[in-house]
């Protein structure tokens, strides 16, 4: 006579229509008191046995719906569920690197199964094709499904946790023009539509995020002079295209004074605006944009970027090598190069601290320290005569 199973043990039978054994146990039962069950199927009674043990023994560690689940399902779980809220770009860009990175390399694989020796073995392959800066954000998309996963008990740990982000490819490095370069770029912008929005990035350091998104209530082209002290003409760089406006941190968050040259571009651009707009009739959206189409929408950063690279190219530089964002390194470059205190800067550019000025713009920043030289040549005057010094 057969042994029965113990209660809670689950149950094998053999399935004569499908040729194959199948294990079965109730896990659970749903609020409306229906049972929860968890089946397997195999060849063999002993490979069916090791289903129902692997399924006992998920339960047991509270995966209640580990299953099957592969890698690519999490992802596209966690795709199609984690990501609400978040701005169309950003859905874009994790879409595609989720598809292009995480899915065709790891997909496949059991989640539960999922090791950080296979997350590393994986990310080690995708450094030797990508940036540092993708894999991070590969590497982000990875976690985060799992994240999903396991708040759903269909994964014990996340093992991304463990993994490191290996160093990727060197990406194209950030540069800055030359004083003689940012001359040439903003004499060939005269008459342009993008003459404006190249002063204020090169003359202010502002974001292209921030002055895509700003409005001419935000604008001061005249000041107050009649005031001690005075109010010089400003530009308020509150808001960003990011998601709600907001701008990249609090301190970016800032009001700058305007040069002149900056207050005389603005005041041509909102006269040609004048022109468009009356031409577009009611066609016009009236945003208050600063910076926008010929219907006053907003401008998409592919418009910004076709815009100036043809600029850049009327000023006799390669525009293949330049983008936008690179008049911001021009900015902190040509005030470092002029003595501006790195503290100064960093206030300027909207950053927390020094710190990140320093990472991000070492490059431009100019590093030399002359004030523990100058201070030693006043407590240990040489004794050599300068040759070049009068008699």
């Amino acid at each position: 006579m057969t042994k029965r199973r113990s209660r809670g043990d689950g149950g094998l039978h053999w399935d004569a229509q499908r040729q194959r054994w199948i294990a079965s146990v109730t896990i659970g039962y749903t609020p409306a008191g229906k049972r929860i069950v968890r089946t397997a199927s195999a060849k063999t009674k002993t490979e069916a046995k090791e289903k129902l043990k692997e399924i006992l023994r998920d339960h047991e560690n509270g995966l209640s719906n580990a299953g099957n689940t592969t890698v690519a399902d999490a992802v596209r779980d966690w795709l199609a569920y984690g990501l609400h809220g978040r701005d169309q770009a950003t859905v874009k860009h994790r879409t595609t690197l989720a598809n292009t990175h995480v899915i065709p390399g790891l997909g496949a694989r059991k989640l539960r199964e999922l090791s950080a020796e296979d997350v590393d073995r994986w990310l080690a392959s995708v450094s030797k094709t990508v940036s540092t800066r993708t894999i991070r954000d590969i590497r982000s998309v990875l976690k985060r499904a799992v994240d999903r996963a396991q708040a759903r008990d269909k994964v014990r740990r996340n093992v991304v946790m463990l993994c490191e982000v290996p160093k990727g490819k060197d990406g194209r490095p950030s540069k800055s023009l030359t004083r003689h370069q940012a001359e040439a770029l903003l004499t060939a912008s005269e008459g342009t539509s993008m003459h404006a929005y190249i002063v204020l990035s090169l003359l202010i350091g502002a974001r292209t995020e921030e002055l895509r998104a700003l409005t001419w209530s935000h604008v001061d082209l005249e000041g107050r002079l009649d005031v001690d002290p005075p109010i010089p003409p400003s530009v308020k760089l509150w808001r960003s295209v990011r998601v709600g406006g907001d701008t990249k941190t609090k301190k970016s968050r800032r009001t700058l004074a305007m040069p002149v040259r900056c207050v005389e571009a603005l005041r041509l651009h909102k006269g040609r605006q004048a022109v468009i707009r009356a031409r577009a009739g009611d066609a016009w959206q009236d945003h208050d944009l600063v910076f926008c189409t010929r219907h006053g929408t907003g401008l998409l950063a592919g418009n910004v970027r076709r815009a100036f690279r043809t600029v850049v190219g009327k000023a006799g530089l390669n525009a293949k090598e330049w983008a936008p964002r690179e008049m911001r390194h021009s900015f902190v470059s040509l005030l470092s190069d002029s003595g501006v205190p790195v503290e100064d800067i960093a206030r300027l550019v909207g950053h927390n601290g020094t710190a990140v000025t320093e990472r991000v713009y070492r490059k431009q920043l100019t590093p030399l320290m002359v004030e523990g030289a100058e201070a030693m040549n006043r407590i240990f005057p040489s004794t050599i005569e300068d040759p070049q010094s009068p008699s």
